[in-house]
């Protein structure tokens, strides 16, 4: 069978020990092949925060919808965007900021690192999709080299 394009890939997660660690495996496979084969920039920054929002963002699926768990990975332009699916309707809610509160800190911190979420429920369940910059120079909210639009 041949090997799935290493622009969009999909992964079926049932929520066994090591899933999470393996979702951010074949993340950091999916862009070291997107770069290598490809060409594309994806700078040590952003294989890092890419793993760190599949970590997050499959936790919270695992934590609190039954059933498998689907991870779709896609390079889209400039971007790699990071997209969960679960069977649980309930869209996530980011809480407001609070340094005394233990845990639940996940969206928070995807919330910060990514340029662009949304999420959407689907017939079944819910679809949560995140992109973020291959780029360095490009920060959440601003344009390239941080300017905000100049």
């Amino acid at each position: 069978m041949p090997e799935a394009a290493p622009d969009d890939v999909t992964f079926a997660l049932d929520g066994a020990d090591g899933c999470i660690a393996g979702a951010r495996h074949r993340t950091s496979e999916f862009l070291t092949r997107a770069q290598s084969a490809h060409g594309l920039p994806v700078t040590a920054r952003t294989m890092d925060l890419a793993q760190l929002v599949v970590s997050e963002l499959v936790t919270n699926a695992l934590k609190y919808a039954p059933g498998p768990v689907l991870l779709r990975l896609r390079i889209a332009g400039d971007a790699v965007e990071i997209e969960v699916w679960d069977s649980d309707p309930t869209l996530p809610l980011a809480r407001a900021a609070d340094a005394g509160r233990v845990g639940q800190h996940g969206l928070e911190i995807v919330l910060a690192v990514v340029q662009g979420f949304e999420a959407h429920r689907e017939p079944v369940g819910k679809r949560v999709t995140a992109r973020l910059a291959l780029f360095d120079d490009v920060l959440p909210g601003l344009g390239p080299s941080g300017a905000d639009g100049e």
